[in-house]
């Protein structure tokens, strides 16, 4: 990445980190010409939308789905036909609630089995305790 293409990403980053401090000390929305062309693309930008972003090329690879990525798909189908979650939410929670870092640093499935772990614990169908306890009961079957 060129240090002109840095440069630029990095006052974006900046500004973005500064939206939501200074929403907790606004009692108030800003009005619309309170918002400049730079904190108005902060605030509406979404972590997946990425068209027109100064980046690397990114390499197109085919790979076969692995066998963990492919119980995720199960196990979320299989939380929407029970109710917990419909698509719009996992959606909505695997896209944006994630955040940019989360979004950009996980595989595509990864962020599915973050999502449905976060989907249990909040809606109370397990304690997070539980979870932990099982995330360690399965790391002790592949050691």
């Amino acid at each position: 990445m060129s240090s002109a293409i840095r440069q630029k990403v990095m006052k974006h980053l900046e500004i973005v980190k500064q939206l939501q401090p200074s929403l907790h000390q606004e009692t108030h929305a800003p009005s619309p010409d309170q918002v400049d062309n730079e904190h108005y693309r902060a605030y509406t930008r979404m972590s997946h939308d990425v068209g027109g972003e100064p980046d690397v090329p990114i390499t197109w690879e085919e790979k076969e789905e692995e066998v963990w990525e492919h119980n995720t798909f199960v196990t979320c189908e299989v939380l929407a036909w029970r109710g917990i979650w419909n698509a719009e939410e996992r959606r909505r929670r695997q896209n944006v609630d994630v955040g940019q870092t989360m979004y950009l640093g996980l595989p595509y499935y990864g962020r599915w089995l973050l999502t449905a772990a976060r989907i249990l614990v909040d809606k109370q169908y397990i304690t997070l305790t539980e979870l932990s306890d099982k995330i360690d009961e399965v790391k002790k079957r592949y050691e």
